[in-house]
């Protein structure tokens, strides 16, 4: 690693740690030279995974925007921590698949199971959108799938 101050690449290691996201490490650095101190991050770089939208067009996948939709269908419902961890679990299971292409069919599927999981209410509002309901007959009969899919309350 070049030092930000001299230039010259040799520095030690002073701490690592885990940075606060997990996502990658924190380095603290120190400059042989120069005595300099400065932070590095490693991260692991992954293939860009690509979404193939219902128009054909391609993007690049995007866990924000996947937080986004959640946290609109479960606006004031869902902790902001919850929605980030099921962000990040629709992410992991996508990239599972091992593709560097999937579909948004299966981007909105994952987003649905991660839903049921942590709001029911938020489930069926994402799930008028995402599966285009065209009036109260369909909320009915996606609430009549999910009360026979969920298991019973207890008293």
């Amino acid at each position: 690693m070049r030092c930000p101050g001299c230039g010259v690449d040799d520095d030690r290691v002073v701490d690592s740690r885990p940075s606060t996201s997990g996502d990658a490490v924190r380095r603290r650095r120190e400059c042989r030279r120069c005595a300099l101190r400065f932070t590095t991050f490693e991260r692991v770089e992954t293939p860009e995974l690509m979404v193939r939208k219902r128009s054909g067009g391609l993007v690049p996948f995007s866990r924000r925007k996947v937080h986004e939709g959640m946290a609109r269908a479960g606006k004031g419902r869902l902790a902001p921590a919850a929605l980030e961890e099921a962000a990040l679990e629709v992410e992991q299971a996508v990239r599972a698949s091992g593709a560097t292409e999937i579909s948004s069919e299966q981007v909105g599927l994952q987003v649905l199971a991660q839903l049921r999981e942590l709001d029911q209410v938020a489930y069926v509002l994402f799930a008028s959108v995402y599966k285009d309901f065209q009036g109260p007959e369909d909320f009915e009969q996606e609430l009549s799938t999910l009360r026979k899919e969920a298991p019973p309350k207890s008293a």
